[in-house]
């Protein structure tokens, strides 16, 4: 399988994919390990997932480096991504051994009365490749401290950084029969699919993920989808600072090129202060550096996958087409490699594909809207949820809002964030299940109630 820089179109790399028998030798592997894996003192899981976060903190130049050249994300991003996503290790470090541990529910009468946590057995993880170490952390880290095997299943377009990951891992401390890594295309993930296994965590499109639900329904096991979103935020008349607003909309809309479940999709501003606001935002973004994603002065990189430049253009002529207006970009960039100039419409309204369908790209529609309950209507008006934020200097009144949204996530002054302490959910379209918080460390795990007398 050819590894090819999107920022040049050049192959980088060729490895080799796993194919049917490769695929049963490593889960025999996985199936052989699992059981002395969940032996090994819950400590020294967390211990050893601790020394997997050294070695990558030991090694993140070579790390960035890695994820820039194969997906294209800006070399500081890159560096963002891999140090932010060491506060997941934090979180299983202080939180792990408290929500792992047996619960003793009942100590009075002649019955005791407890809960063991035992693990799913041996799980699938395929991932995604906008944030491997983010969206990837997520599963795999945890389900391993929780017990389990992990078949780890890194996009194609993320491959290197997953052998990276396999080959840290086992550095740490992991057994080799505890994780692996399979490489390839969707022919690999379907045969992770037949294969008899106890648990399918998924991250990546809605049409995917629901595939993956059928396919695996019979089998009774757990199914975790992390889809994608629409997410709206909306700028309230009582916002302290237009400017700041526009400046935090604009980096949460084109932060890694919009390649995030949880970018800003779409903005409504209040008409009170929307030309205000639209100079602020467009002029932030146009200070925006495209070009070459080694350059640590680059913001905007190319797009990980060619085939998306083509959907975002038909998002952008169909809103032309509709009446929206090009406030900037709209076209491609250079003559090599997946780039896009960040692109800004107004004049949008609910009929245009900007609006509706997820773009997953640097595109970006801002309408005006006459009030609260306008904005909340459109807020409404998707088949996803996973955010949806609110700028306002009103608690109450953002909060008052986006009660009335069935998103997973809520942002109030803030957006296109996430934390370990908090679950990470989505509704409708975006997805089932939930990683993180101590749901997440619980969501690799099965009950078992035990009821011993003497």
């Amino acid at each position: 399988m050819d590894i090819i820089n999107p920022a040049t179109g050049q192959v980088i790399d060729s490895i080799p994919s796993d194919n049917a028998a490769s695929v049963t030798e490593k889960i025999k592997n996985l199936q052989s390990g699992q059981p002395g894996w969940f032996k090994v003192p819950l400590a020294e899981r967390i211990s050893i997932i601790g020394n997997f976060g050294a070695l990558v903190r030991e090694n993140l130049d070579n790390l960035a480096l890695i994820l820039t050249r194969e997906t294209g994300k800006p070399l500081q991003q890159a560096k963002n991504e891999i140090s932010g996503a060491h506060n997941r290790i934090t979180h299983i470090e202080t939180a792990a051994a408290k929500w792992l541990s047996p619960e003793l529910l009942t100590a009075d009468g002649p019955t005791r009365e407890e809960i063991v946590y035992e693990p799913l057995g041996v799980i699938a993880n395929i991932s995604a490749w906008n944030f491997p170490y983010n969206v990837g952390y997520n599963v795999f880290l945890y389900a391993l401290v929780a017990g389990n095997s992990v078949a780890y299943k890194p996009s194609e377009y993320a491959s290197l950084t997953g052998l990276k990951f396999r080959e840290l891992l086992w550095k740490a401390g992991v057994p080799e029969d505890v994780f692996e890594c399979f490489t390839g295309g969707p022919d690999v993930g379907e045969l992770l699919l037949e294969a008899d296994l106890d648990g399918y965590f998924f991250t990546g499109s809605y049409r995917t993920g629901k595939y993956i639900a059928k396919k695996v329904a019979e089998k009774l096991v757990p199914v975790q989808l992390e889809l994608g979103g629409k997410d709206p935020l909306y700028v309230m008349d009582d916002v302290a600072d237009v400017r700041q607003a526009a400046i935090n909309a604009a980096e949460g809309a084109f932060y890694n090129n919009g390649q995030s479940c949880c970018a800003v999709e779409r903005i409504y501003v209040h008409e009170g202060i929307f030309e205000e606001f639209v100079e602020a935002f467009v002029s932030e973004v146009n200070t925006y550096r495209i070009g070459d994603p080694l350059d640590p002065e680059t913001y905007i990189g190319p797009l990980t996958r060619k085939e998306q430049l083509e959907i975002i253009l038909n998002q952008i002529k169909d809103a032309i087409n509709l009446g929206a207006r090009l406030e900037t970009g709209g076209k491609r960039w250079g003559e090599k490699g997946n780039y896009l100039l960040p692109t800004v419409l107004t004049g949008v309204n609910q009929q245009m594909a900007v609006m509706k369908e997820e773009s997953f790209g640097p595109v970006i529609g801002i309408q005006s809207v006459a009030d609260d309950k306008e904005a909340l209507a459109l807020m409404k008006d998707t088949d996803y949820g996973l955010t949806a934020a609110v700028f306002s200097s009103d608690e109450d009144r953002a909060k008052d809002l986006l009660e009335q949204l069935p998103t997973g996530t809520a942002y109030w002054n803030c957006c296109d964030r996430v934390s370990p302490v908090l679950p990470w959910t989505g509704r409708k379209n975006s997805g089932l299940g939930v990683t993180l918080s101590h749901l997440g460390i619980r969501a690799f795990t099965q009950p078992k109630a035990y009821h011993l007398r003497k």
